[in-house]
């Protein structure tokens, strides 16, 4: 009954966000979506429903692209991504058991630290976004790496935590769900974390991807209507990736994924090294400037 609840809230949720979109790009003239990011969000989403990750490749592909400004990374990563992610959601919730409760609390606390977090990164300054998405990038590159090389936890058998660790998991899912709206991915955290707690990591799957297609259209719909956001990319994102998501789904089942983390790595590597470079560039101009203002005034 809850499992059918939740997947009946995540649909009428979609088709709000699907249409929100749509009339906020009209009154935008960004209805037309751009090519290349259709094509990004095809690649990135379709490995995603396989277990590699959309937000780190995303970002790295744009940052290198030059397609969107760095500060509008967070909103484009979340808005964009957020009706394939409910596709993924909406197979797997569906398909894979895990306690119920469990399941809707994770969810739920995942939004209620996106509510939180969406106001707080529309407000940040550029050099923050900068830095924020540099570090997520290389603690991205550090789980992938973990990933091939067997690093990670493997996990239980169970379906459902006893207390005190139901409490811990639904914790940290809030901070998780916050994080989430900076641009920094929920999966692969998620994922370690109910393994560690004993859960099976199959059952993982509809909790991760759960708690983010709640989230992501819920601070999506924020993102929307901000100044830091290309509506066409965004557009791009999800026309490629719900198509991917069912793909992949319901056609490869699974790849060998290895030689394709090692590359990711590299990319995003060089990607968080540019993100953090500039950020750090910004800083120091902006020293002088502070310096010159302070003498003035004295």
């Amino acid at each position: 009954m809850v499992v059918f609840a939740l997947l009946a809230l995540l649909t009428v949720l979609g088709l709000l966000y699907f249409v929100d979109l749509l009339i906020v790009a009209g009154q935008r003239r960004q209805l037309r979506p751009n090519a290349e990011s259709i094509g990004l969000g095809a690649v990135t989403n379709f490995f995603d429903t396989l277990g590699i990750g959309s937000f780190a490749p995303t970002t790295a592909w744009l940052k290198l692209r030059k397609i969107i400004p760095d500060s509008y990374l967070p909103a484009t990563l979340n808005s964009g991504h957020a009706l394939p992610t409910i596709a993924q959601a909406l197979i797997f919730v569906n398909l894979v058991r895990v306690d119920a409760v469990l399941l809707a609390m994770c969810i739920a606390a995942a939004i209620a630290g996106a509510l939180i977090g969406a106001p707080l990164v529309m407000r940040l300054p550029v050099r923050a976004v900068r830095g924020v998405v540099g570090v997520a990038l290389l603690i991205a590159a550090v789980l992938y790496a973990l990933a091939n090389l067997g690093k990670l936890p493997a996990g239980g058998d169970a379906l459902t935590l006893a207390q005190p660790l139901f409490a811990i998991a639904i914790g940290v899912h809030f901070v998780l769900g916050a994080l989430m709206t900076f641009g920094i991915g929920l999966y692969a955290p998620s994922l370690i974390l109910l393994s560690l707690l004993g859960l099976n990591p199959i059952a993982a799957f509809p909790i991760m991807m759960g708690a983010c297609a709640f989230l992501m259209p819920i601070s999506g719909m924020r993102f929307v209507r901000s100044e830091r956001v290309d509506l066409r990319v965004v557009l791009g994102l999800a026309i490629g990736g719900i198509p991917a998501v069912l793909l992949a789904a319901y056609v490869v089942k699974s790849l060998p994924l290895t030689a394709l983390r090692w590359g990711v790595v590299l990319v995003v590597l060089y990607a968080a090294a540019l993100l953090l470079r500039a950020a750090l560039k910004q800083e120091e101009a902006s020293a002088p400037a502070a310096e010159g203002a302070e003498a003035q005034g004295t």
